[in-house]
C-alpha cells in the first residue's frame, strides 16, 4: 500500500504524518530513506521479498522528489509498490498534477495539506540566508522562529541555508566563515532532519539548536 502526505501546510502535514507512522505495530520494521542515501537495489528488495528478520516493513521517504533521478525511479515503481506486501509512505512538498495523478493511478491513499494563500505570502526565506551569510545569530534565530510560526517547512529552511553555504563556497567569498566551517555546515545540515526524526528527536528544536551552536 502507498500513502502520500503532501502540500505546503507543513505543520498539519507533519502532525498527520507522525501520527500515522506511530500506528504501525512494533513487529513492523521501519526504514527511512533520504535523498542522499537512495539506493535502487535497496528499494527493489522491499518490492520483491520479505526481510530475513521481519515479515513486513514500512518504508518512509521524505522529500524523495527533490532529486530528479530519484523521482523518476520511484514513479516508475509505483505500480509495484501498490502490489507489494510492504507499505510505502511518502512525505513531500507540493506536487504537480502529473505526479499526483501517478499516485492516484497507483491507488495511493493521498493526504493533501495546503496553506491559505495569504499565509504563503508572508515570509521570504532569503531573509534567513542573509542572516546566515552575515553570521548574525540573533536575527537568524528571530527569523527562524518567525518562519516556523508562519508554517514554513523545515525542509525549505534547510534548503535555503544549504544553498547559501554552497553558493558561498563556490564563489569563495567566505566572509566571516572559514572554508572548513562551511563544508562542515553543508555536510551536517543535509542529514540533520532525517537523523533527528529517526532518533525520535523534535526536528524543529534540533535544527534551531544546530544553527545557534554553529553560529
Amino acid at each position: 500500500m502507498i500513502y502520500l502526505f503532501t502540500g505546503d501546510d507543513t505543520k498539519k502535514k507533519r502532525i498527520a504524518y507522525d501520527k500515522f507512522s506511530n500506528t504501525f505495530p512494533k513487529e513492523v520494521e521501519k526504514f527511512f530513506i533520504i535523498k542522499n542515501d537512495f539506493d535502487p537495489l535497496q528499494l527493489e528488495s522491499f518490492l520483491s521479498s520479505q526481510g530475513l528478520f521481519f515479515t513486513k516493513c514500512a518504508v518512509f521517504f521524505e522529500n524523495a522528489f527533490e532529486r530528479e533521478e530519484m523521482k523518476d525511479y520511484i514513479l516508475s515503481k509505483l505500480d509495484q509498490m501498490s502490489e507489494a506486501g510492504n507499505d510505502f509512505i511518502f512525505m513531500t512538498s507540493k506536487l504537480n498534477k502529473p505526479v499526483l495523478d501517478a499516485f492516484k493511478k497507483a491507488r495511493a491513499e493521498i493526504n493533501v495539506y495546503e496553506l491559505p494563500k495569504m499565509a504563503k505570502e508572508k515570509y521570504d526565506n532569503f531573509i534567513l540566508a542573509n542572516d546566515f551569510g552575515a553570521k548574525d545569530k540573533l536575527n537568524l534565530w528571530l527569523h527562524y522562529r518567525q518562519a516556523v510560526d508562519l508554517g514554513v517547512s523545515l525542509e525549505e529552511l534547510v534548503g535555503i541555508l544549504f544553498w547559501k553555504a554552497k553558493d558561498t563556497l563556490v564563489k569563495k567569498s567566505y566572509g566571516k566563515f572559514s572554508e572548513t566551517e562551511l563544508k562542515n555546515f553543508t555536510s551536517q545540515i543535509s542529514y540533520l532532519l532525517p537523523k533527528a526524526r529517526g532518533e525520535g528527536i523534535d526536528a524543529e528544536i534540533a535544527l534551531e539548536e544546530f544553527l545557534l551552536e554553529f553560529l
